[in-house]
């Protein structure tokens, strides 16, 4: 087994000190008049994944799905249940993330690479077919502040698909980029699944689901709806959006 959520809930306390200063606050708490809220970003999820899994995660905006995928990659703890996951992990959740814009391309690379824990002689070996597929031959020594959003997805999509994770999380990155390179990432994530690595990712696009995952999981305010084969899932997650829209 390779990931094993189990019953996992994470749940924030919320408030509205953003909007007040810092004496108002501590005025209002010694009155009694400062109201905190639990909000459940997530509420009992539960699956498991084997090695070569390709799980899709769906749900519309605020089903917490980019909260899971952070409890499974270690970003965050959950407030109940447990994450176990077996392997060497690769997450891509926040595009762009992680990388300095006075740097040039080449060594942010690399800079990636050792945060991963590969090392230089690893990277040597990677670094062509990583720059060749982000098709970014001719940015290799300018700074990365020069590159353009799809440019810095692209190299960051590059840099997790190609370095040979056994766990690849990613968050809407196959949405990325123009239409070719969009097939050119589907294609990898295709040939990441026949090659055994276990993969999980975002997506609101459900004909790219369907194309590539063999496991989906769907999500809603986060609860969990629904988790099984592809086109059972999608084929309810599909009827419920017609409804609402209907």
């Amino acid at each position: 087994m390779m990931v094993d959520v189990n019953n996992i809930s994470v749940t924030y306390l919320t408030g509205d000190l953003r909007n007040r200063g810092l004496k108002e606050y501590l005025m209002m708490r010694m009155k009694g008049q400062y109201q905190t809220k639990l909000f459940n970003a997530l509420r009992g999820v539960s699956f498991t994944l084997e090695k070569g899994d390709m799980l899709g995660i769906v749900g519309t905006n605020g089903a917490g799905k980019s909260t899971l995928l952070k409890v499974i990659s270690g970003i965050m703890l959950p407030t109940e249940g447990y994450c176990k996951t077996n392997g060497r992990i690769a997450a891509l959740l926040e595009l762009g993330a992680g990388f300095d814009g006075e740097m040039t391309v080449r060594e942010n690379t690399y800079l990636r690479g050792a945060m991963m824990g590969y090392t230089k002689d690893f990277m040597n070996e990677m670094y062509p077919e990583i720059i060749a597929f982000a098709e970014l031959e001719d940015f290799q020594n300018r700074p990365f502040r020069h590159l353009s959003t799809g440019m810095s997805s692209r190299l960051a999509f590059s840099i997790c698909s190609l370095v040979r994770p056994d766990i690849l999380i990613l968050d809407e990155v196959l949405s990325v980029g123009d239409g070719a390179f969009r097939a050119k990432s589907e294609a990898k994530m295709s040939e990441i699944l026949a090659s055994g690595a276990t993969t999980l990712f975002v997506s609101h696009t459900l004909s790219q689901v369907r194309s590539i995952c063999n496991k989906v999981l769907w999500l809603n305010k986060g609860e969990q709806i629904a988790f099984g084969a592809t086109e059972e899932v999608c084929d309810l997650y599909e009827a419920s959006l017609a409804k609402k829209s209907g």
